[in-house]
């Protein structure tokens, strides 16, 4: 027999995390920060993206980050520091996902009303981030060509709650089979009109756009 308090327990636990979120969230308005929670698989390239997003933006406004891990390294957080930007290293205990509290816990360690923009890089995975949310005003999935292009139909509760979309990696389209219609046929289905950024980190290709939306953001702000 199955455990009959399995389903209440885990609603409990969402509830109080959504609850905490929305404090997170009034908490950023009353500074009048951005905050953009990215997400993706290991290796699509959401480190690459938001170092290439502080290379552009850092000159243009006062921009922190928050790095999620699974383990006490602080690899991410280095490479963010080297450029003279604020980093703060969250160690999730194991744990596949960032919640609102440890983003709460995170938010501490900042001045909010001396920043422009948070970016939050939550752990790299498919499945858990979508079920938390943090109290950002943003949640963006970085994609990447060579993780294929089935990924929309596999992991659709995390392409439904996304406000943007990164296609990275398109550099490598001639040289790996990937049907771009596919994709988006799926993505679409999920998430219709959803906002989609194509670009390369590497060879900076599509980047502008992203830069320019993120720009329009931090300006409503």
């Amino acid at each position: 027999m199955g455990n009959p308090i399995k389903v209440p327990v885990v609603e409990k636990l969402l509830d109080a995390n959504d609850q905490v979120a929305e404090l997170n969230r009034r908490l950023l308005d009353e500074a009048g920060v951005l905050a953009i929670n990215i997400m993706a698989s290991p290796g699509a390239g959401k480190t690459s993206l938001i170092l290439q997003t502080l290379r552009a933006l850092s000159t243009e406004f006062r921009i922190a980050v928050i790095e999620g891990d699974t383990a006490p390294v602080t690899i991410d957080a280095d490479k963010v520091s080297a450029l003279g930007i604020p980093a703060v290293q969250i160690n999730t205990g194991g744990d596949c996902h960032l919640d609102a509290v440890m983003l709460r816990a995170g938010l501490a360690q900042l001045t909010l009303t001396e920043l422009d923009l948070i970016i939050v890089e939550n752990v790299g995975n498919l499945i858990c981030p979508a079920a938390f949310k943090l109290g950002t005003h943003r949640n963006i999935l970085v994609a990447s060509v060579p993780e294929g292009d089935d990924k929309p139909y596999k992991y659709p509760n995390m392409y439904r709650g996304l406000d943007v979309l990164i296609i990275n990696k398109i550099d490598l389209l001639p040289y790996i089979e990937f049907n771009m219609e596919y994709f988006r046929r799926g993505v679409e289905l999920l998430n219709p009109g959803l906002l989609t950024f194509p670009l390369s980190c590497k060879s900076g290709e599509g980047l502008q756009p992203w830069l320019d939306w993120l720009r329009a953001e931090i300006a409503t702000r």
